[in-house]
């Protein structure tokens, strides 16, 4: 990732619509910014979440609250919780996420 003509800014992450993305089951709600070619998100998951896709995009993911799963196309599974982060590269590792509870993350991507 490279950060280039990004003078310093200030997000109020309130003021941000949000917009819904529904998953096979629950739904994902994404507050996004961009900052030239890097896409800054707040994403909360519902209780029971589960992805409708499997991801091959990179990302680098914070959990601020809650505790989401990731299962990689190998079977592996990471769960994180607040204060644990990953992070993947393009096209490594397919990967998809869930919650049971609900989860409220970071995302730099």
């Amino acid at each position: 990732m490279q950060m280039e003509n990004t003078p310093f800014g200030i997000t109020d992450w309130s003021n941000i619509e949000p917009e819904m993305h529904p998953g096979e089951t629950g739904y994902a709600t994404w507050r996004t910014c961009r900052f030239n070619n890097i896409r800054v998100r707040m994403v909360e998951y519902s209780p029971d979440y589960l992805a409708d896709h499997w991801c091959s995009k990179g990302h680098i993911l914070y959990c601020l609250e809650g505790e989401l799963h990731t299962e990689l196309g190998d079977g592996r599974v990471f769960t994180l919780t607040p204060g644990v982060s990953y992070q993947v590269a393009d096209n490594a590792e397919p990967h998809r996420s869930s919650t049971v509870a609900g989860a409220k993350l970071f995302i730099v991507d």
